[in-house]
């Protein structure tokens, strides 16, 4: 895969573009800075301003190298050059919901020994859920994590991305913290990493913040149990 242009420009929310292919409904750019999703993690949405006016882009499908922009119009036929906008409300909740899922998560390796994460979901409404390798467990004490995760939003930690070379990544225990996925390294064989600093460093190809300070504050809700080893954990963010 090559490094999406919003994680090289993660503060870049509108830019020229071209399309390069299209269908009722769907186009593909010349270069766009809209997050793809994946991982548990909704796309971007957004706008396309056009030479006869705006059109609503829903969500992004990935086929191949091609992602196509799914307007909320599908009968939409566009072409020729377009202005790329970001929702940057949109943005900033899926991106706080996913730096404060990594604190969650941080959080829950220390707690229960190494515990790893067994599924994801971080939507755009400003909900969310982790699931995790738990068994027999008092709820309490995964649910009285809210108080440290929201102390992290307090002290303002910086959150970077760097990226290191993938096979090292994969020697290294704790930097893929998932049963299941883990992101893909780039053409040349690095895996990019989520560095929130003093507290947590894992593989993620989402979007976050750039500092844990942006979030609003972090609550924990409903606790499940999914199977004999599997608890999830929902979560909000709060006014």
């Amino acid at each position: 895969m090559a490094i999406y242009l919003c994680h090289e420009h993660p503060d870049l929310t509108a830019h020229d573009a071209s399309v390069v292919d299209a269908r009722p409904g769907a186009v593909a750019l010349s270069r766009s800075a809209f997050h793809p999703g994946g991982g548990g993690q909704v796309s971007d949405i957004g706008t396309l301003v056009t030479s006869d006016g705006p059109v609503t882009v829903a969500r992004i499908e990935v086929d191949g190298d091609t992602w196509w922009h799914m307007l909320d119009d599908e009968s939409a036929l566009i072409d020729g050059d377009v202005e790329v906008r970001i929702d940057t409300d949109h943005r900033h909740r899926v991106a706080s919901l996913h730096t404060m899922s990594h604190v969650l998560n941080a959080f829950v390796y220390q707690e229960f020994e190494g515990s790893l994460v067994t599924g994801a979901q971080i939507n755009g409404d400003g909900t969310g859920r982790m699931d995790f390798d738990l068994s027999q467990i008092d709820n309490d004490r995964l649910r009285a994590l809210e108080v440290p995760v929201n102390e992290v939003i307090e002290r303002g930690h910086a959150v970077d991305a760097v990226y290191i070379d993938a096979a090292a990544a994969a020697a290294t225990n704790g930097l893929v913290r998932s049963l299941s996925v883990a992101p893909p390294p780039t053409d040349d064989g690095l895996l990019r990493l989520i560095d929130v600093a003093d507290l947590d460093r894992q593989a993620c190809g989402g979007t976050h913040l750039s500092n844990t300070a942006e979030s609003p504050p972090f609550k924990i809700g409903k606790i499940e149990n999914k199977g004999k080893r599997n608890r999830r954990v929902r979560f909000t963010l709060g006014a």
